[in-house]
């Protein structure tokens, strides 16, 4: 038997640790600051007069509530230790490694922490790990370029206006400053379209204008806080990707019921019956996707999985669950279901799974199409199968 020569550490590291000398070697930050959320990622090595060994430290930080919510950190070079990490932090953040220097490293983790004490947050345990990144001195000879040249390097390039002003909405709907200030062409002044309090933008419609003044945008903005849902008609003038100006033109509470029939759309679920023994399957299954996101419920266990880009947001139709790739909920009678909100969306799961060892534990039974999801209702019911689900359901509308 192998012995993995790692440690992962929690918090509250030694003493001795602390003291030894931390040599740079890499990190990278994620380019998903406009989506609200960053990780960024940091490796050293540790010197002493006894051995030198490998120090990864990982934070995540999320700019609209929790700032630096969450530290993890690892001592050695266990792969599959520190995929278990960034899976963990990265798995649905939809972006790209960017590189960075270690002075750009000390700032952005001090710039995180900026958020935590303006919203009075606790930092994440461990801070006797990361305590020597927030020193000042570190970061006091940065010119404003090298500073705002780090923080760009969170942001992914705008390609495109329905990328920018879909981005915009996100970031102003959330009441995140920082992040919407980046989209604004310098020297304009843009009026404040958000409410009272941070709302989250569920859904957005963009259409082309066109008059004497030229091109514009008209955007219908479907947003939710406090369980309440709000529809806001937006005005937008763009140039070079960036937003020149921005008005609101009207705003109005709408009912829940209204907001469903905006954001609903069709499902696609394929049912498998699972062969053999449902705990191997569930063994395979976990290997396979190590990057979804798993809840449990009372019948079963639902795996999220998000896409690998944030391709999303540059469309003239923003919604917001448009990241999720696929559903795949094994129940605990023995069935396996997958959703996907397309077509070409859940014949690529169908894919994905006959092309791995997944396949020979099941046989598909059933597949259907949905003009509202269903999933999540089977999930919530008493069902362990989902076809008795489903003639439950036809007993009712025939009753």
């Amino acid at each position: 038997m192998t012995q993995r020569n790692f440690k992962i550490i929690k918090g509250g590291i030694s003493a001795t640790i602390q003291n030894k000398k931390k040599t740079f070697i890499s990190a990278f930050v994620t380019d998903t600051r406009l989506m609200g959320v960053v990780v960024l990622y940091i490796h050293w090595e540790l010197d002493d007069d006894n051995y030198s060994s490998n120090f990864h430290q990982f934070f995540y930080f999320d700019a609209e509530e929790y700032g630096l919510e969450s530290y993890k950190s690892h001592i050695g070079d266990d792969p599959g230790a520190l995929s278990i990490i960034e899976q963990a932090l990265l798995g649905g953040l939809g972006g790209q490694k960017v590189e960075i220097t270690e002075k750009e490293s000390y700032f952005l983790v001090s710039h995180f922490t900026e958020t935590n004490k303006r919203l009075s947050l606790n930092l994440p345990e461990g801070k006797v790990e990361y305590e020597f990144l927030l020193d000042k001195k570190e970061t006091e000879n940065m010119s404003r370029k090298e500073k705002m040249t780090a923080l760009s390097k969170m942001c992914t390039p705008i390609i495109s206006d329905y990328q920018l002003i879909n981005y915009f909405l996100m970031r102003s709907f959330a009441k995140d400053k920082d992040g919407f200030t980046s989209l604004i062409e310098e020297n304009s002044k843009i009026s404040d379209i958000s409410q009272l309090i941070p709302a989250t933008l569920c859904k957005n419609t963009i259409d082309e204008f066109i008059d004497e003044k030229g091109l514009s945008y008209i955007c219908e903005s479907l947003i939710e806080f406090e369980k309440k849902y709000m529809l806001v008609i937006t005005e937008f003038i763009t140039s070079n990707y960036k937003i020149v100006s921005v008005n609101k033109k009207s705003s109005f509470y709408i009912s829940s019921a209204e907001a469903a029939m905006m954001l609903n759309r069709a499902e696609f679920i394929t049912v498998y019956e699972i062969l053999n023994d449902v705990d191997e399957f569930e063994m395979q299954f976990n290997a396979f996707s190590t990057a979804s996101l798993q809840t449990i419920h009372e019948n079963g266990k639902l795996s999220l999985q998000f896409k690998k880009n944030n391709n999303h947001v540059n469309k003239k139709i923003f919604r917001l669950n448009d990241d999720i790739h696929g559903l795949y909920y094994i129940t605990n009678l023995g069935q396996f279901l997958i959703a996907a909100y397309s077509l070409p969306a859940i014949q690529e799961l169908e894919r994905e799974l006959k092309n791995n060892t997944l396949d020979q534990f099941l046989i598909p039974s059933a597949k259907y199409e949905f003009k509202e999801p269903i999933l999540y209702e089977f999930i919530q019911s008493d069902f362990d199968d989902f076809i008795d689900f489903l003639d439950s359901l036809s007993n009712d509308f025939n009753d």
